[in-house]
């Protein structure tokens, strides 16, 4: 509980630090993507901190491209 705590303010500050530049410089896009690719950041990162499994990237991947490979090598 206390690293997800930590996470959170971690989170938070970079909040407090970053937004206010994209707002005044009215860089909507920008902040949008700061914003989701943060909350993804945290939401793994808190997960991590309760011991769930993270799935790799890579299978996602494998699961896409496997079928493909044995489409085409045929």
């Amino acid at each position: 509980m206390l690293k997800s705590f930590g996470i959170l303010l971690v989170a938070a500050v970079i909040v407090y630090l970053e937004v206010p530049s994209l707002v005044k410089k009215k860089q909507k896009k920008e902040l949008i993507v700061f914003s989701v690719l943060l909350a993804i950041g945290v939401g793994l990162g808190v997960l991590h901190s309760f011991g769930k499994p993270i799935p790799n990237p890579t299978q996602l991947l494998t699961f896409i491209f496997k079928p493909l490979h044995h489409l085409l090598s045929r």
